[in-house]
């Protein structure tokens, strides 16, 4: 059965009894129908003087470009957790439009560890991204029209840095010329998900900070040097308005009714990677146990959860999850090259120790880089039907010995919350024991201090470079004001360094780092690694290709 047939053969709660597991009344939700409904904000408001329960993050090994279950991983678990008697709630990003029709499909877990309405939360859901996208090309249109009105801002046209904002992948708009009527200039457009706005949803604490947050989005540059404000335009009250109901988590249900929140959706490469943190504050007031993902390996979504999402939130994670799986270690020590729409190479799906243990060497890391932040590592085997049981057990042997303070295999995607129960307790045991959470990193210290500090601890780099134009947007943001910020790093997801050639745990590698973009609303500063591009384009084969209506029944087929 493909993974649609799998999630429609279940029968499903009423989003209202889903809600009930939480405490939360029906009167406190908007709903989307039978199975989908938002959380009013005056709920949120009335629990939050309850305790918090217990938080778990879960990563990841750097993947294979098939991925490797780390949201299958956070769905089971949460199940795994209720199955065992406790009260749990898994926290996710809504999936991307981009990725859904280019190269991954839908981000909605798979086998027996799905969230549902599966359709629903991988194409419109309750139109969240939408909002962001339209808000977003408001203050793009409102910076056009002050230039055609007469400009009185004196804004200078060639240091504009507010891009557009598409919601699927077209590579065609990365560089673009626009306004010829005032005067052409160049532009951009970056996918909706590295949108600043979906970055100011995600981080947002309520809808105050919301508007502030809006309002301080620096623009562009004066002709005078000094910077100009989204506020100073007179549209970040509008902006606020158009996201005003997407800023409310939205509640939805795994296959086995375990309550899920799926709301914002930045790219974990390309953006900070993490859900928003209404939805995991609200969570923890209402669960005794939260699973939360964050996007692709440690060194990317983790790193950004520790460093921009908690330093934020003021939330405490109290124990990691590694996912991991032997054809990912395999892949890394060498066993063969995946392509998608290809079968794997024998060398990644048949027993392989050699490769396995050159390929280990990458999940030492991810271990390290979790323990660099005080959090306790529990690694998670994610097992495919035909993995070797004594390459299973080798891996959870050797992982304990790297550090990590338990490991167990997980066949959730088989036998959903049942297969995930050993990695539940493992996780229990751990996160009762507590966490010495810590950032990485200061965030006084020098830009340059931040990103070499991320480079050589968490990817194992030697050294840092920047281009001549990286230069230029240091010096412009400390000038600005905005030396302060944290770092949100955008390189690929496909290795622990720069390169996506270089597997397993590379060492002696310079990062060069092409630019700096200032998020001021989001509050954050992003270093752009070489060749990493903020407008994804499409595959030669994409997916949504094989995407298209049943017309005799009216059913999606093909979404996965």
């Amino acid at each position: 059965m493909t993974d649609l047939e799998i999630a429609r053969s279940v029968s499903h709660k009423h989003i209202f009894e889903v809600a009930q597991t939480l405490g939360i009344p029906s009167e406190d939700l908007i709903p989307y129908g039978r199975y989908k409904a938002k959380i009013a904000a005056n709920f949120s408001a009335r629990v939050k003087s309850r305790p918090l329960g217990r938080y778990i993050l879960v990563t990841a090994i750097n993947p294979t470009p098939l991925g490797e279950g780390k949201t299958t991983t956070s769905v089971g678990l949460s199940m795994g957790l209720c199955r065992l008697g406790h009260n749990a709630a898994v926290t996710l990003r809504q999936p991307s439009l981009g990725p859904v029709f280019g190269i991954k499909g839908g981000g909605t877990g798979g086998g027996r560890a799905q969230v549902w309405p599966m359709e629903d939360i991988n194409l419109h859901f309750t139109g969240d991204a939408h909002a962001v996208s339209a808000s977003h090309n408001l203050l793009s249109a409102f910076v056009d029209n002050h230039l055609f009105q007469g400009n009185a801002l004196k804004l200078d046209r060639q240091r504009i840095r507010w891009p557009r904002t598409l919601g699927v992948s077209d590579r065609a708009l990365r560089d673009i010329v626009l306004n010829a009527e005032a005067g052409p200039r160049p532009g951009q457009f970056v996918i909706t998900e590295a949108s600043e706005i979906m970055a100011v949803l995600a981080l947002a604490m309520d809808q105050r900070d919301l508007r502030q947050r809006l309002g301080r989005i620096l623009v562009g540059l004066t002709e005078s040097g000094a910077m100009t404000t989204a506020e100073a335009f007179g549209c970040a009250g509008s902006m606020a308005v158009l996201l005003k109901d997407a800023l409310l988590p939205n509640l939805v249900q795994t296959l086995e009714g375990t309550p899920a929140f799926v709301h914002a959706g930045p790219f974990g490469n390309i953006a900070h990677g993490n859900c928003s943190v209404v939805s995991d504050q609200l969570a923890l007031r209402c669960a005794d146990y939260v699973i939360t993902e964050a996007g692709f390996g440690s060194d990317l979504g983790a790193e950004k959860f520790f460093n921009i999402k908690c330093r934020t939130s003021g939330l405490r994670p109290d124990a990691g999850v590694v996912v991991a799986t032997l054809r990912a270690l395999k892949l890394h020590g060498g066993g063969g090259i995946v392509k998608a729409g290809t079968p794997l190479p024998l060398g990644l799906t048949e027993v392989n120790p050699a490769a396995l243990e050159k390929g280990f060497a990458n999940l030492e890391q991810h271990i390290a880089n979790v323990r660099a932040h005080g959090v306790p590592v529990v690694v998670a085997v994610n097992a495919f039907k035909d993995d070797s049981p004594k390459e299973l057990e080798w891996v959870c042997e050797r992982a304990l010995a790297a550090g990590a303070a338990a490991a167990a295999v997980s066949t959730h995607w088989t036998d959903g919350g049942k297969g995930a129960e050993e990695l539940a307790r493992a996780v229990l045991k751990v996160a009762a024991q507590g966490s010495q959470f810590r950032p990485l990193y200061d965030a006084t210290w020098p830009i340059k201090r931040k990103i070499e500090t991320i480079a050589t601890t968490i990817y194992g780099a030697a050294a840092v470079s920047y281009s001549p134009q990286a230069e230029k947007d240091i010096e412009l943001a400390a000038r600005l004001g905005f030396e302060q910020l944290p770092i949100c790093m955008a390189k690929t997801p496909l290795s622990l360094s720069h390169d996506p050639a270089l597997k397993g745990r590379p060492s002696g590698f310079t990062v060069p780092i092409q630019e700096l973009r200032i998020l001021s609303g989001a509050g954050f500063l992003t270093a752009v690694c070489s060749g990493i591009q903020l407008m994804p384009g499409l595959p030669k084969k994409p997916a949504g290709e094989r995407i298209d209506i049943d017309p005799r029944s009216g059913e999606i087929v093909g979404l996965s």
